[in-house]
């Protein structure tokens, strides 16, 4: 109990830091009346957005708390999981919206401290992130405080033992309101954005010829918009949830590995040294006025270093002083589980960075046109699989056996499960590099649409490259610690189906059919989901083309800048459509698992979490990969080379991005969420496929 105090007092650090940041930057001016009348546009059009987003999923989740209620009435479930339900939609929820607030409060802001100079744009763009990180990780150990040491006094009656396991088995539980709230904001905010952004390509600068973010174009709004309900609403919900599951699988495999409250208590107080250790780490970010890509890289890398340091160092003495000496391998699952982060941002870094050889090579590609670029993307993405697998393969295997796998299976799960809390430890700060990407966009697109001179649009220009690629490293850890989470998640389905009924006989062989149909049915859902997010903001995006296409003609004088374009429509459309597309891949993340466990058992569950965690985790690094790749080879030539802006080769770059828009911004991030949400509704519904499962013997 004394590690597990650590958890509320890092909560309320976290928290302090993220209002301080937000004070620092809001003390920052707005520039001129131009940059703060833009602001105010893009603000209204994202309050606009979540109010309506948050209006559709408070129905969503009144139906779900209803028939997770009914299940209590039937016995199938405990009274407490559909309350903890609401707790984790709602704290999800209120952790992209603080994001998104800052973010579009942040924007105009951070344009003007780039007139001053670069370091101090990155500073705003950075505080911002920051407060995006920090009340993430803030809120998910205070959801996780209150209902820990609530049930712990509920349940004070029974022996230490028997406590221990009832906490750690409900617990587990409640991490499908946040994996819902994730699946919504993260699939509803990425139809948005990516409509309103290859709507806004394709007339703006592929038709019409004008640049991006130019005034003129009426999708511009939408565009910015999108970036905030997306990029920052969306991915603070997203790691939300990674975060949230990552704790509560390790606790419930600290509780089945036989190590009680003392095991339960490392993932917690990890969770709470990470949050200081990344405090910490942020004073690190700097730079010179001069700096290159490369040197804005190594300036948020270095935040990021120090941190995974600082929790190195620290899990040392707390894995020594919660087992008195004893279980040492943990500490090592810990390590491996922080390089793998690294490892995997690192190589996400190499193969989406113009930095690089990958992506030069994918914008030289453009000399014979989009055909080929759009080729060597898919190629460029399929290839940047192969090292994620591998690092991921490499962490499970040593984070087992140094656990004591060997000698005792659950001791090797839960060496798994803490693996992946380590990853996500420095989340405060990883997050806050990634949320800054966003708001460094939209500052560049302030800075264009208000005319500030060249030298400023050229420091935008260069935090917003390097957004582009810590967006994508945010991605490629989110999804690795999605691999490593959803395996947790999995040994806990298996152990909640064991502790519902003890004398369940489980046959896990892969020569088993209903885990061999699992499989399958497992492996195509990524695939499924992702051709209807894809189709989702296809559709959404032509309903864009048709309204620019219509203003561009209808309306008089925009492309002389002599009449003002209907931004409001674009918004409007967007999401409306966002809105509407969202439900059907929503509804299949539940469904589908409660239909396989009645028809194919605990087993036939099992195989489909393990097909759908195996294929997802692939499809979702190549298609954010590719995407990312794609966006930052046309940066790169609109930084002039392979002739620059206007010429042939950025106009097939601009063809290559639009394709990869909806691969990094809708699909590919929203697979690691669809992932464990399918692992955290199994163990919802644990009960229910238990004990009315047809039970079909093979």
């Amino acid at each position: 109990m004394n590690l597990i105090v650590l958890t509320p007092i890092a909560a309320v650090a976290a928290l302090l830091f993220a209002w301080l940041q937000a004070k620092k930057v809001l003390r920052e001016s707005e520039g001129t009346e131009l940059m703060a009348k833009l602001a105010a546009s893009i603000r209204s059009g994202a309050n606009a957005y979540l109010k309506r987003q948050y209006t559709g999923v408070a129905k969503f989740f009144a139906v779900v708390f209803v028939i997770m209620m009914g299940l209590v009435f039937m016995k199938q479930m405990d009274i407490f999981v559909p309350f903890a339900f609401i707790t984790g939609g709602f704290f999800s929820a209120l952790s992209g919206f603080i994001g998104m607030k800052i973010a579009t409060a942040s924007n105009a802001r951070t344009a003007n401290a780039a007139s001053h100079s670069l370091n101090k744009g990155l500073k705003v763009a950075f505080s911002a992130g920051s407060v995006m990180g920090f009340t993430v990780v803030g809120l998910g150990l205070v959801d996780m405080s209150i209902w820990f040491y609530f049930l712990k006094w509920y349940y004070r009656a029974l022996p230490l033992a028997e406590q221990a396991s009832k906490i750690a088995s409900l617990m587990v539980t409640f991490g499908m309101g946040a994996s819902m709230m994730a699946l919504f904001a993260r699939v509803g905010g990425g139809i948005f954005t990516k409509a309103a952004d290859v709507g806004a390509d394709l007339v703006g600068k592929v038709e019409a010829g004008i640049p991006e973010d130019d005034p003129r174009n009426p999708a511009v709004i939408a565009d910015n918009v999108g970036d905030n309900v997306g990029d920052v609403a969306g991915m603070g919900a997203d790691l939300y949830e990674s975060y949230a599951g990552a704790r509560l699988s390790a606790c419930a495999l600290a509780v089945s590995a036989g190590f009680g409250f003392e095991g339960m208590a490392v993932p917690m107080a990890l969770s709470a040294i990470g949050i200081f250790a990344s405090i910490i780490g942020t004073f690190f970010v700097k730079t010179n006025e001069d700096a290159s890509q490369k040197n804005l890289l190594s300036t948020l890398r270095k935040g990021t270093y120090v941190s995974s340091a600082i929790v190195a160092i620290a899990s040392y003495f707390l894995i020594r002083y919660a087992f008195n000496g004893e279980n040492m391998g943990l500490f090592v699952a810990i390590i491996v589980g922080l390089l793998a982060g690294n490892l995997i941002g690192y190589f996400t870094e190499y193969y989406t960075s113009d930095t690089y050889k990958p992506t030069r090579n994918l914008a030289s590609s453009s000399e014979t046109g989009a055909a080929t670029i759009i080729i060597s993307g898919l190629s460029l993405g399929m290839y940047s699989t192969a090292l994620p697998v591998i690092i991921v393969g490499v962490a499970v295997i040593v984070s087992y056996l140094v656990s004591g796998g060997s000698a005792d299976f659950s001791h090797g799960l839960f060496g798994i499960g803490l693996s992946a809390v380590g990853m996500l430890s420095t989340l405060g700060i990883t997050l806050a590099t990634d949320a800054y990407g966003p708001v460094a966009d939209n500052a560049g697109g302030i800075a264009e649409m208000s005319h500030m001179p060249e030298e400023v649009r050229n420091r935008t220009d260069a935090l917003d490259s390097l957004g582009n690629t810590t967006a994508a490293t945010g991605k490629g850890f989110a999804i690795g610690s999605a691999a490593l989470t959803a395996l947790a998640l999995v040994a806990a389905y298996v152990d909640q189906c064991k502790a519902i009924n003890p004398g369940l006989e489980l046959n896990l062989s892969v020569m088993n059919p209903p885990v061999m149909v699992g499989v399958f049915i497992g492996a195509v859902l990524p695939f499924v989901f992702a051709a209807m997010t894809m189709d989702s903001v296809g559709k959404s995006a032509q309903s864009i083309v048709t309204e620019v296409r219509r203003q561009f003609k209808e309306i008089k004088g925009i492309m002389e800048g002599t009449g003002e374009p209907d931004y409001k429509s674009c918004v409007d459309l967007c999401t409306k459509s966002a809105q509407q597309e969202i439900l059907a891949p929503s509804l299949m993340a539940i469904i589908v698992p409660v239909i396989v466990g009645l028809i194919l058992g605990v087993n036939g569950v099992t195989g489909m979490l393990m097909g759908a965690t195996v294929s997802g985790f692939i499809l979702a690094v190549m298609m954010s990969n590719a995407g990312g790749a794609w966006d930052n080879a046309k940066k790169y030539i609109e930084s002039g080379a392979f002739n620059g802006k206007g010429s042939d080769n950025h106009k097939a770059a601009v063809v290559g991005d639009t394709v990869g828009d909806p691969f990094k911004d809708t699909s590919g991030p929203s697979i690691n969420i669809l992932i464990k949400l399918l692992s955290t509704v199994s163990i919802a519904f644990a009960s229910l496929i238990v004990n009315f499962s047809l039970n079909i013997h093979f």
